[in-house]
């Protein structure tokens, strides 16, 4: 069974361009209620109206301000970023590999990410801009393998998956080992496993801001071509697409969104997974359509999931990636029955 026919993704029937730009539209809104509702709330709630008046002073001595513009607004913004570009990333990757299962953590994307991120602050501790630059170079080598596995041997797609889970586990073992040999440069390193937004900073979503920047810009200018290769390889070809160009470059793209958002974020699971699919079932299959519903719709998953770790066993706080794997997992395993009709293997 070849892996990249034409495409397996499955959407609504087509809506009027109105449609789905209302949809997005309420998305945007939705995202919006949730990033408000992320800086009231936290180890100590605040209303709106404290905070607008603390937003207003803006005096370094009032620790609502203090806790807004130190602690709420970059741990907000950063789980809005990271969100929007593992769901990115996951359109793209399912794109790229025509599978509807694929998403970065599962085919190893993420664990390479992780493990070069790793291996870069060993190497260079301290040096600015080397864990994301080290990042995206691991998820660009990852996804560049994985495709290249999926060309070359013809994997079902099935298989595919049960290939990168094997990857992620080899890289994760990486990762393990290097804790291990280096634990006073690795610490925090099992926070960064299990992924989270626990003292983040906006040193370091800066740091990460050049290759976000230019994954969103990448993904933007090819989701037109994208949409002309789900009609198939000869089809596209025939219609003036480079696809082999096409696929490498929504690769990086991909890779620059995962490896950024994992520099920061650490290790998220199955964002990449449920967003474009979600997405796919309120504005269809169009890659033009899908990739900013998916952006929109992976920033208030990840968002909400962490404001519920941050207040579920408050004032203790549980790792988003925890809380994302509990709602991931059981629908990776309802996607894959259900595309099986029961079956775990092709």
């Amino acid at each position: 069974m070849p892996i990249l026919p034409k495409s397996s993704t499955r959407s609504l029937p087509p809506k009027s361009a109105k449609g789905r730009a209302a949809v997005l539209a309420a998305m945007g809104l939705a995202l919006l209620l949730a990033l408000l509702y992320s800086l009231r709330t936290g180890s100590q709630d605040y209303s709106a109206a404290r905070l607008w008046q603390a937003f207003l002073i803006r005096e370094e001595g009032n620790v609502v301000w203090r806790v807004l513009w130190h602690v709420r607004i970059p741990r907000t913004l950063a789980c809005c970023l990271a969100g929007a570009a593992l769901a990115q990333a996951g359109a793209l990757t399912q794109a790229v590999l025509n599978n509807a299962m694929a998403s970065p953590n599962i085919i190893g994307v993420n664990a390479g990410a992780g493990f070069f991120a790793l291996l870069a602050a060993v190497a260079a501790p301290g040096t600015a801009g080397a864990v994301p630059a080290a990042s995206f170079f691991g998820a660009l080598l990852t996804a560049l393998f994985i495709y290249l596995l999926a060309l070359r041997a013809g994997l079902s797609r099935t298989t595919l998956i049960l290939a990168g889970v094997a990857v992620s586990s080899m890289l994760n073992a990486g990762v393990n080992a290097i804790t291990l040999l280096f634990p006073d440069i690795t610490i925090g390193a099992a926070g960064f496993m299990l992924g989270g937004f626990s003292g983040v900073g906006l040193a370091a979503v800066r740091r990460a801001a050049v290759y976000l920047l230019l994954g969103f810009l990448l993904a933007a200018l090819l989701a037109a071509d994208l949409d002309v290769l789900q009609l198939g390889e000869e089809s596209a070809a025939g219609l003036g697409l480079h696809v082999g160009r096409t696929r490498f470059l929504a690769i990086l793209a991909a890779a620059l969104l995962a490896g950024a958002a994992v520099s920061f974020a650490g290790l998220l699971g199955f964002v990449g997974l449920v967003a474009p699919h979600a997405a796919r079932r309120l504005v269809g299959g169009s890659n033009v359509w899908l990739l900013p519903a998916s952006a929109l719709l992976g920033a208030a998953f990840v968002l909400a999931c962490d404001t519920l770790a941050r207040s579920l066993f408050a004032p203790y706080e549980l790792p988003v990636g925890i809380v994302l794997s509990l709602l991931g997992g059981p629908f990776f395993l309802w996607l894959l029955l259900r595309r099986k009709r029961g079956r775990i293997y092709d």
